[in-house]
Order: structure tokens, then sequence, then C-alpha cells
């Protein structure tokens, strides 16, 4: 699978990541259920077919368990990348997840994730999605910084949105910053590009737009409005799926770096490995499918 280093970081990545939230169990964010031999079997494909680049949080269920359960021992085989500011309570029947920006709990975080996922570091360590003020007030890259020097991270980093994401950028002291982007949610296409150029790595999120509707997981409709609206099946190959187009569009895309792709099903994880095997779109093609998002956007 082709690698692309993410920015300044120099790691070598596949530009086929693994979105571990998948993975999470029934008890977090409306998951479903998992048993323990099936989630040891979806990891250990995802390193069999090659993928080396893992994306958890605190807030994912039981991801981080399974991790250290199922992989620990393959930790040389993948970077990982987790997050923090993330508050999971056990409330029996489901976990109630919200978000603490205060440096000595991020600092409980880091701990707690490593206990889970039986690692002395990871590779990149994430705030969850804050807004700039939660950062400043909680005095975080601080903490960031001294957790970094540790050994315990190597890289810090941020899962971000407009409109906080371009004051970040502008700070510069962030590794790499995860962003949603696919061609059904183009709104932060240039603001990969920005990410880039300003030396950092750029991790997609709902690369695949979750996948298409009727699947299991909760799509959302509203992207899949935006495909039907363009008439973007009229460039689908013969036998190629939305998705599989999906996925190749995301790619397409010249700055970024991986994108992370989830799932519980092993046929999709090899579906998708071979997707991310063909590469990007032909520019023509790209082109031409950014051409018909734009005459409906």
């Amino acid at each position: 699978m082709e690698k692309r280093t993410l920015g300044r970081t120099g790691l070598n990545v596949t530009q086929l990541g693994f979105g571990a939230m998948e993975i999470r169990g029934s008890k977090a964010w409306n998951g479903r259920d998992l048993s323990d031999s099936h989630a040891e079997k979806i990891l250990n494909t995802v390193l069999d077919s090659g993928i080396n680049f893992i994306d958890t949080s605190p807030d994912y269920g039981v991801s981080e368990d399974y991790i250290g359960k199922f992989i620990s021992s393959r930790r040389d085989e993948y970077y990982l990348a987790t997050k923090c500011g993330c508050n999971m309570i056990d409330k029996g029947d489901h976990f109630e997840t919200s978000h603490v920006w205060k440096s000595e709990h991020i600092l409980k975080n880091i701990e707690a994730s490593l206990k889970r996922m039986k690692t002395d570091y990871v590779d990149i360590w994430q705030l969850h999605n804050p807004a700039c003020q939660d950062v400043l007030d909680g005095e975080l890259i601080e903490t960031m910084e001294k957790v970094r020097k540790q050994g315990k991270v190597r890289f810090i980093s941020i899962s971000s949105t407009v409109p906080h994401i371009q004051t970040f950028i502008e700070w510069g002291k962030f590794d790499t910053y995860q962003i949603p982007y696919s061609a059904l949610q183009r709104e932060h296409e240039k603001i990969i590009s920005d990410t880039a150029e300003s030396g950092a790595g750029v991790i997609v999120r709902g690369g695949v737009a979750r996948g298409e509707p009727g699947q299991s997981g909760a799509p959302n409709e509203d992207f899949w409005k935006k495909w039907d609206s363009a008439g973007l099946d009229a460039l689908l190959d013969p036998a190629q799926s939305r998705t599989d187009f999906l996925l190749r569009f995301t790619l397409s895309h010249p700055d970024m770096h991986t994108t992370i792709v989830g799932t519980m099903n092993i046929d999709h994880i090899k579906a998708n490995v071979r997707c991310a095997d063909a590469g990007p779109l032909s520019n023509e093609i790209y082109k031409k499918a950014k051409d018909m998002l734009d005459a409906v956007e």
C-alpha cells in the first residue's frame, strides 16, 4: 500500500488508516455489539492487510482495551493515535461521554490510555475537538509538551473543524490535524491544503461519508443527497461502488496524508485496501467530480 509522510512528524503512514471508533461496542455512542473474538479478528486483519496507522480515543468505548488486548504484541507494526480531553463514565447500560479541558484531566487521559493499550507511548496525541478558548484556558498545550518530553507521546496534535482550526493552524503548535472531508463534505477542502502547507500532517476522517445509506452505522443522509443531486453515479466504473469512488476521491486530494476508515466488517477492510491500492482517481475524473459537485453546492 502506498505510504505518505505525515507532515513534519516524518512518520511514513499508509494512505489508508483504520478508525477504531467502530470497535467501541454497544455502550458507547450507539455502537453495535461486538464479541472479543471478532474484535481480535478485525484488528489483526487490519495489520495483516498492511495498514500501519490506527486512530482511537478514550471515549470510544472498549476500543482502546481491544487494541491493548489483541495487538499490543504487534506494537512495532503500526503507528498509534489517540485523543484527550475525553471523559467517559460507565452508567451501566451505556457510557456517558463529555469533554473536560483541564491539564489534570488530560494527564489522567494519557495514563489511562497507555495502560489500556499496553504500550509505553502513543505516536499522535490529539485534543478531541476543543474550541480555541478551551485550549487557552486549560493551558493544554503546555501540558501536552510536558508529556511529550516525558516520552509518553511523540507528537502533539488536534482533531478540529472550522471555525477553530484556522486559528490553531496559525498558532503553529500542533504536529498533525484530524479533519473531516469527503466528496460529500468539502468545506475543509482548502483547509487541508493550508494545513499541509504549514508543515503539519493531515489525517482525514469521514473519508467515505460513514458508508452508503442502508449500511449499519447511521450514515448522514444529507451527505448522500449531494451525491444524487450531482449525478455522480455517471462517473462510476462497472462494479465500482459509491464507497469505492468516495475513498478514491478522498485519496485524490493532493495534500491529505492518511484517511482513517472504520468498519466492523472484515470484507469491508479488504475492499478498502483494494480500493486504496488502486490509488487516486484520474485527474480527469477527479476534476469532473468536483465540477459536478460545485454545480449543486
